[in-house]
């Protein structure tokens, strides 16, 4: 994304604090008001003191009180800006950060399984963050530095327009500098930014598969990985920070330069004048280079604010990638809620691949009844879990057609679809809350008596009784230090709990062991009494009471029919069925 873009956006959202923004530059102008006044007054009592015989001592100190009163005022009000800048800061922060999650959540399924999570966490989190310090910085200094250059530049050309004259030839040095730098450092920034994700990713995965690592005794591969983004961090870093570093010791050196030409000018001046009816006074030499160190020093921060806005427009354009993502097709005005569905589930010629060139599921031809108990197996990859995604709907098919009830999915709204199912995949999810809250989410105005007869009903009420609180133990993220089988059979309450009218259990009972497992498919044979069910499953004798077993392989179905019929037929699923009984 070009930065151009990137700064009309950001604008777009600082935009929404109008009231604030006024509010923010009334209080600048007063803080630029107040410092232009200090030099004069500084400059008064110095020509009260110097070449008079009869200094003044009252008009003096009334003149310093004057110059604190000022001051003083002047530091209220810049703190006073400094909170509303504050303000205005974090709450574009807030509204980005909710855009980004909010279109988080209506991507389609293929952005997050084709992004690493880390990546997209560092561009909520972290670039937004270096964002935020750009912006305050902006806030904080540039509106106030431009005021100051005009207000002293006034003040300058009334004094003396000649001297004004060599400091506005001067100064604009440093900010031809700082803007050939600038624009050079926005795409150092950008890589550093990059390279920023690939770390918070590659740290992301090694956490949340850190036993795997050590299993495989993977940790020198894993730490060479990681050593070798991190260098590359490092480059990118130093070679961002020090060319963006040269602005500040640049500008610096032209506006020494321009405060040299400004004392030289105004000693010439004040010999030219020696003598006249209006001299150059020490004290107006002093005013004036008051004001040229003021009108110097915002050219200084501002070359400082632009280096830096090019490392906050290179984090911004990367979240606003996230924000931009086409989001998953929208359900259509005319898009029906189908309410409670009966369950009659038809899949007429469906093809469906993840990428264009590795077709994986063809022609594939489905009628389902309602009430049906459907498995589905076949070697790993054969396209069982896509078709669940087909399903759900978490994918749409390139051809063909699903319907439920014999209305095309795509024709209802995804809401309505999805709620008609119920899901227990092998990869549980939980999260951070208690026990109780997480078996309710299906059904959140559920009554504790329907709680714990859901996890009676999985058989996960023994070992909720045992924990710390019960129903209220709280468990973190995932799921805390539950152990997997204990993690599924929670996520085994939640369906028992919501009872939809279709069901799809993908290797549902795959981390509980056999005891269990017997108890549970006991309570599985009760649920899904009168319910459309999809099982999908490795081990073979889990779905021997299956209406219809669908043998798949290279995304067809190949053989058809219930378990007595295939092992008859000597076929495919013979041949998977035996080769894991044989040593049995």
């Amino acid at each position: 994304m070009k930065k151009n873009s990137s700064l009309g956006r950001a604008l777009k959202f600082i935009g929404r604090y109008k009231l604030l923004m006024a509010i923010s530059a009334f209080f600048a102008i007063g803080i630029v008001a107040l410092t232009l006044i200090v030099p004069i007054l500084i400059g008064d009592s110095i020509d009260l003191i110097i070449g008079k015989d009869n200094v003044d001592i009252g008009k003096i100190v009334k003149l310093l009180i004057t110059a604190g009163a000022v001051v003083l005022l002047t530091s209220v009000l810049q703190w006073l800006m400094s909170a509303i800048n504050n303000k205005i800061t974090y709450n574009v922060v807030r509204d980005m950060r909710n855009a980004a999650f909010q279109k988080l959540e209506r991507v389609p399924i293929s952005y997050i399984d084709t992004n690493a999570k880390g990546d997209i966490v560092s561009r909520i989190i972290s670039d937004v963050d270096i964002f935020a310090d750009g912006l305050l910085l902006g806030f904080t200094q540039l509106f106030t530095g431009v005021l100051t250059i005009i207000g002293t530049l006034v003040f300058m050309l009334i004094i003396d327009w000649k001297i004004a004259l060599v400091v506005v030839i001067l100064t604009p040095l440093s900010l031809f500098i700082a803007k050939f730098i600038g624009t050079r450092t926005h795409s150092m920034f950008a890589e550093r930014q990059k390279t920023n994700g690939e770390a918070t990713a590659h740290i992301n995965e090694s956490l949340s598969e850190q036993k795997v690592i050590i299993a495989f005794s993977h940790e020198d591969e894993s730490q060479k990985k990681y050593d070798e983004i991190n260098d590359r961090l490092k480059s990118s870093s130093l070679k961002a920070i020090f060319f963006s570093s040269l602005v500040n010791p640049t500008t610096r050196f032209v506006n020494n330069v321009v405060y040299a030409a400004v004392a030289l000018a105004g000693a010439f001046t004040a010999v030219a004048t020696a003598g006249a009816a209006t001299p150059f006074t020490v004290g107006t030499l002093t005013c004036l280079l008051s004001y040229t160190n003021q009108y110097t020093k915002p050219f200084n921060e501002i070359s400082g604010v632009l280096t830096e806005f090019q490392n906050a427009l290179a984090a911004a354009s990367r979240m606003f990638e996230l924000i931009d993502k086409e989001p998953e097709i929208a359900d259509s005005e005319s898009a029906l809620d189908i309410g409670e569905a009966k369950g009659e589930v038809t899949l007429s010629d469906v093809s469906f691949s993840y990428t264009k060139d590795k077709k994986l599921i063809e022609d594939l031809s489905l009628n389902v009844r309602d009430g049906q108990r459907i498995a589905i197996v076949g070697p790993t990859g054969c396209g069982k879990t896509t078709v669940i995604n087909l399903l759900m709907r978490f994918y749409d098919v390139d051809k063909g057609s699903i319907s439920v009830d014999g209305c095309d999915i795509r024709s209802m709204t995804r809401r309505s679809l999805r709620k008609n199912y119920g899901m227990v995949l092998q990869e549980t999810w939980l999260s951070a809350g208690t026990v109780r809250e997480n078996i309710a989410m299906g059904k959140p105005n559920a009554t504790d008596e329907e709680i714990i007869a859901a996890a009676k009903a999985s058989h996960a009420h023994g070992f909720i009784k045992r924990l710390k609180d019960g129903y209220d133990t709280v468990i973190g993220e995932g799921g805390g230090s539950l152990s997997l089988g204990q993690k599924q059979l929670i996520c085994i309450a939640r369906i028992m709990l919501s009872l939809p009218p279709m069901l799809i259990l993908d290797e549902a009972t795959s981390s509980i062991d056999t005891r269990t497992e017997i108890k549970i498919q006991e309570a599985f044979r009760t649920m899904m009494k009168g319910r459309t069910s999809f099982i999908v499953a490795h081990r073979l004798s889990t779905i021997k009471n299956a209406d219809v077993i669908l043998v798949m392989k290279d995304g067809k179905i190949i053989e058809q029919g219930n378990h007595s019929e295939l092992l008859k037929r000597g076929g495919f699923y013979s041949e998977l069925y035996n080769s894991q009984f044989a040593k049995i």
